[in-house]
């Protein structure tokens, strides 16, 4: 499947045949830290700019998928409200009849996933221990939305010059499922010193000219 991408932008998509093949190729691409304001960049965009944040990582690898004859699956990850953090998102695979994600990430957590997992819910319990405040240790992972079949929007979205908006709209528009059984975040330990230290790793800096 072609999408209108320019001819240099499918023979990326082209050596993009698979999700290890297509996580490393994220990992190579600087963080988007939007200097100049938020971002939702489709993957012409991302492949222009030659930088994404993780929604933007997502939104290429689940083109990079369907263009391999896969569905493009996004799912979000949402922190408890409040605490200063945004959502994450990841592309979703599928190996055996068990699920994995793709991640783009600018830090040593919530990164890419093997295909282990029996259910989306299964893949979301495995980032809950590894997302936490830098500052106060505090675990903060608290839901996880229904995937969403990105083939529902046609093409557009992969080669459009603007930001997609309306794509993260409806993620966010999305069915959400607690994580967290009620009341059972009292027992939740805070991330310890070992992991506090792991959690200020980072990739790239933003002071850094090509993020």
């Amino acid at each position: 499947m072609t999408f209108g991408l320019t001819r240099a932008e499918e023979r990326v998509l082209r050596r993009l045949s698979t999700p290890i093949k297509i996580q490393d190729f994220l990992d190579t691409l600087p963080m988007n830290w939007e200097k100049r304001g938020d971002t939702q960049m489709s993957p012409h965009m991302v492949l222009r700019k030659k930088k994404a944040h993780c929604m933007e990582g997502a939104l290429l690898a689940a083109a990079a998928l369907w263009r391999a004859g896969e569905p493009p699956l996004i799912m979000s990850l949402s922190p408890r409200m409040g605490k200063g953090d945004d959502d994450h998102v990841v592309a979703l695979y599928k190996r055996g009849g068990r699920w994995g994600a793709i991640s783009k990430t600018n830090h040593a957590a919530l990164r890419f996933r093997d295909p282990l997992y029996r259910t989306p819910r299964e893949l979301a319990l495995s980032y809950f221990h590894e997302w936490f405040i830098n500052k106060t240790g505090e675990k903060v992972l608290e839901c996880y939305s229904k995937p969403l079949d990105m083939r529902r929007f046609g093409t557009e979205w992969i080669t459009s010059e603007k930001d997609l908006w309306n794509v993260a709209d409806a993620l966010s528009e999305r069915e959400h499922y607690f994580l967290v059984p009620k009341g059972n975040w009292r027992y939740v330990r805070k991330a310890d010193r070992m992991e506090l230290k792991a959690g200020k790793l980072i990739e790239w800096s933003s002071s850094h000219p090509r993020t």
